[in-house]
């Protein structure tokens, strides 16, 4: 994944792609304590003009991320069968929504994940007390 998303980067037409590929990769390859997120759950600044260019490659990419998703769905469902293979198909299951949309997705610590998750839930139990 690091690489073709390193392939993907330097043609720079899909490098939003590329970027969350090479995110992608940095999970896979050390997927227990990470997780991936997005970038505005960080509050990463990112310029106006690659918002946008971002949201149009997401949108031109979501029918071959529909197809990954697919075929990683199968590669789940197959490798439950053995033992071995399960905690192969937990990791896999925790980048689902990466492979349907890599784009603007960051690998960060589970910490971190946590942390955003726990403050999303104080936020919302404040706005309905």
């Amino acid at each position: 994944m690091y690489l073709f998303g390193l392939l993907l980067t330097i043609t720079v037409v899909a490098s939003p792609v590329g970027l969350g590929l090479m995110q992608l990769g940095k999970f896979l390859f050390w997927p227990f304590g990470n997780s991936m997120t997005s970038k505005d759950a960080v509050n990463i600044e990112q310029n106006p003009a690659w918002k946008v260019y971002s949201t149009i490659v997401m949108i031109l990419y979501f029918p071959f991320g529909l197809i990954y998703l697919i075929v990683a769905i199968a590669q789940i469902i197959a490798l439950c069968f053995t033992l071995v293979g399960i905690p192969i198909a937990m990791v896999l299951a925790k980048s689902l929504s990466t492979y349907l949309n890599p784009v603007n997705k960051i690998c960060v610590s589970s910490d971190v994940v946590d942390e955003i998750n726990r403050r999303k839930a104080q936020a919302y139990l404040e706005g309905n007390a």
